[in-house]
Parts: C-alpha cells; structure tokens; sequence
C-alpha cells in the first residue's frame, strides 16, 4: 500500500463511518477523530491515542486471522527454526515461512499499511499538541510522549523486516521515516539515518514521561501494563541499542529496567500466560485482546478448534529440562499424540485463544544486558551473572554454571530462544547476529530448511505498490534481489 494513500485511505474511512453513523444516530464513534479535524482539546488528543493503541491489535501486526498475519506476534518464529509446520496447516503461509516472497506479496504489503496506519495515527495525535503544553504541562507530556514512543518503535520493527545491515552506523538503505500526518512522499533513508530518528523520538519520550500527571501504568503491579510508560520506553531503548550494536548502551538502558521490575516468582510464571491479575508478573508492555477483538497467536495453535498448524521443532523442544524447567508447561502441553504450543491458550481457564499479547518482559532485558556484556571489555562476569540469575528463576534446584567467551555467548544465545519462543524474535536474531538459519527439524512441509547469510529473504522487499505510488522510492530504492 502507497504511503500517501495509506494515509489517505484512513481519513477517507473515518469520514465514511461517521457519516454512517450520521444517517442512523447524529454522534461521532469514540475514538475516531480522522486527519482532517483540528483538536480544540488535550480530551481530542487523548482519544487518539486511545485509537493509536488500538491499531496494535491489527490482524497484521500483533493480531492473527484466517489468512498470512502476525507480523510481529508469531511469524518470526514461524519462519525461523523455532517451529515446524504440520500437516495440520492451511498452507496460508508457504510463501512466507519458506522464504520464497517477491514485491507483490500481499502479507508484506498488509503489514506495511498497518504499520505506517499506526505511525499515522501517532502523527495525528502529535499535530500541533505543542499548542497546550502550558495549559497542562504533565498531561500534555503523557500524551505527546506515549505518541512519539509508539511512532519511533513502529518504525524500529519495519526496520527489522526491510533492512538488511541493522548496524547503527549502517549506509544500507532503512525505511521511510514518516513524522507529521499530512507528509507527502518519503524517501528511503540510511539505516543510520533512520536509528537517528528512532533515538531521536524516543529519547524525547523518556524525557517527556519521567515528568506525567498521573502514573500511566501501576509501579508495582506489572501483569496487565498496557500503555507505554518512561520504563517501557527504557526497554524498547534496550531492545533497539542491541539491534544496533550499542552494547554499552543497551546494557545501562536494561538496567534502568531491571532495578524497577522483578522477576515473577516460579509459582506465578504461569499466571503471566492466563492474564491473572497476580500482582508483580514482570510485563512491561503487554497489548490487550479482548472478546471480539482477535486472537494473538491463533495462527500457530487455534485452541478453539484443537488446530495445530506449526508445533515446537524437536532442535528447541529437546532443549528445556521437562521436569523442573517452569517454562515447559507453560508453554507447551500434549494434546492428543502432539505437543503443541499452548502458552497463548486464553484467560484464566479458557481455551478460546483470546490472550494478551507480551511485548516486552522484564527477562528479555537480563538477556539483553548479558549479551550486551559479552561485547564489553569486563563485562563478561555480569553476563554470567545475568545468566545465572534467569536460569535459577526459571529451573527449580539450577546449579550456576561458570562459562566465558564463546561458550558463554552460545548459552545465551540459548537462553535467549528457550525464554522467549513465539514471542516474536528468533527470525530477527538470527538475522542480527547474520548467523544461518538452519531447521534440523523441518518436517514435511517446509520446502526451504536452510537460509544462508547473504540470502535475499533476510530482507523483505519493500511493496511493490509503493514502489508505483511513491516518487521518491523506485526500483533503485528496492531491496537487493528483488
């Protein structure tokens, strides 16, 4: 989809739903405020937030659907090695997990409108804010300070898709960084260029949200933490300075984290997957699905219907201790004669699939940090420590290990997959690392079981409907190989 018309289309929509509404009750819906309105208050301002939020649970991005979807929820897994496709699978996603895509793949297409709709969105409630900072300077700071947060990591997760060097200092070409709603057509910058606007933004933000109102989230209740606060923003900072190669800077931003939130005890770890409001769970960002409103991870184990389309590969599977490892259960159960993934059944006792999507967890930012800290002159004792400390709250009676250099990164590098399997990262860090991609288990219906560095498919071509319509991206601007 063309970033002009994405942006067009959202103002034309909202436009057709309130004269829809129109014609039956004379109200505008909540939360529909389209590019065309002037805000006359910081309420305006807030209700489009409220409406940018919401997009997350797009069946392109974090949501799921019949068809190719899950972005940034299941599909990193899915076209890594964490996850085997069965025969069970609809097939709605050969294309993708087989790494035979082309410019004209409607997924690909799908998940760019969805999430330049989002930037779109955070656009629209950053226009002309500045007008009310005296009037209320600590909301107006919450405000405008979630909207650049949301802007800034919604351009880092295109950029993990469409880049190739992820490397901060990086001339490769990134994505379009798109800053106020009515911007006409966006040149692709450098990578470098866009980790400068992605830094820029959310450093703004950190600033902004240490000085708010009213607390954004609860600061000692961490299971349901659905809006992006100066933490939050502090891990998304973590997450992207170790994409980027800034180890000392992703190990001091991770942390600022870890000092404010705890890891969940082994008896409430598996409350995390039901959504039970148990008090300290380690979420930082979590977005939320309610009835009606989708499922996150459907597209892997579509509990309703007992439908396994992806299970664990054995190569990941194998790994976890079965017996003490707290992580098993939670994540995976039998069923029948499979083991499928089970750590996206549903709220409290249901099944039904609908669960709140984890972004960010706190034991993300212990891997990060010990990652980090292999690449940092002195550091590897922290690393081992980081290590150490995950391990112990996750496998009951753990003995510390002592490893160094390479055996050290390998660990965590393992860690790292068993800690966060379908939570969206394994394609990414195997590309970041430019490691190959190798499935020992590739079962019957994988068609590609290796993607060597240097391949074309580490990188998604960039659509080619915004290769027509934008003027300033053409064939030149395309990504190699396609």
């Amino acid at each position: 989809m063309k970033l002009k018309n994405i942006i067009l289309g959202i103002g034309i929509a909202a436009a057709a739903t309130i004269a829809s509404c129109n014609s039956i009750i004379d109200i505008e819906p909540e939360f529909v405020l389209d590019g065309s309105q002037r805000f006359n208050s910081l309420d305006d301002y807030e209700f489009s937030l409220i409406g940018t939020y919401a997009q997350f649970r797009s069946s392109d991005y974090y949501g799921n659907a019949s068809g190719p979807a899950g972005a940034f929820s299941t599909l990193p897994d899915m076209m890594s090695d964490n996850l085997t496709e069965t025969g069970e699978s609809l097939a709605n996603f050969r294309q993708l997990v087989n790494w035979d895509y082309a410019s004209d793949n409607s997924a690909i297409e799908n998940l760019w409108t969805a999430a330049y709709r989002i930037i779109a969105q955070a656009n629209i409630t950053l226009r002309e804010i500045d007008r009310f900072e005296e009037e209320d300077p600590g909301r107006y700071n919450r405000i405008k300070g979630q909207a650049l947060a949301i802007r800034a990591y919604v351009h880092f997760d295109l950029l993990r898709y469409f880049a190739d060097d992820l490397s901060r200092n990086s001339t490769t070409l990134g994505v379009p960084y798109k800053t106020t709603f009515d911007q006409e057509n966006v040149a692709r910058p450098t990578v470098a260029e866009s980790w400068s606007a992605i830094f820029a933004d959310l450093e703004e933000a950190l600033e902004l949200l240490e000085d708010t109102d009213i607390a954004i989230n609860s600061s000692t209740n961490f299971s349901l933490r659905a809006n992006i606060d100066d933490i939050t923003v502090n891990a998304i900072l973590a997450r992207a300075y170790l994409y980027a190669g800034q180890y000392a800077e992703a190990a001091e931003a991770a942390s600022e984290v870890i000092a404010l939130v705890p890891l969940a005890p082994s008896a409430n770890f598996g409350a995390i997957w039901r959504d039970e409001n148990i008090g300290s769970s380690e979420l930082i960002w979590s977005v939320p699905f309610n009835s009606g409103e989708g499922t996150p991870a459907s597209n892997v184990y579509f509990a309703s219907g007992n439908r396994s389309s992806f299970r664990p590969s054995l190569e990941v599977f194998e790994t976890y201790d079965q017996v003490n490892d707290i992580r098993f259960n939670a994540y995976f159960r039998r069923v029948g004669n499979r083991d499928v993934v089970s750590k996206y059944l549903g709220k409290g006792n249901l099944s039904d699939g609908i669960v709140n999507w984890k972004v960010i967890r706190v034991s993300e930012m212990y891997l990060i940090r010990a990652e980090a800290n292999t690449f940092l002159q002195g550091g590897e004792s922290v690393a081992l420590e980081d290590l150490n400390t995950l391990r112990s709250a996750r496998i009951s009676g753990y003995s510390p290990v002592s490893l160094s250099g390479q055996a050290l990164r390998d660990a965590i590098e393992l860690e790292r997959r068993k800690e966060l399997i379908v939570e969206g990262h394994r394609f990414f860090d195997v590309k970041r690392t430019t490691r190959e991609l190798e499935r020992t288990d590739c079962g019957d219906n994988f068609t590609s079981c290796s993607l060597l560095t240097g391949n074309r498919a580490w990188v998604w071509p960039i659509p080619i409907g915004e290769i027509i319509a934008n003027d300033l991206i053409n064939e030149e601007h395309q990504n190699p190989g396609y």
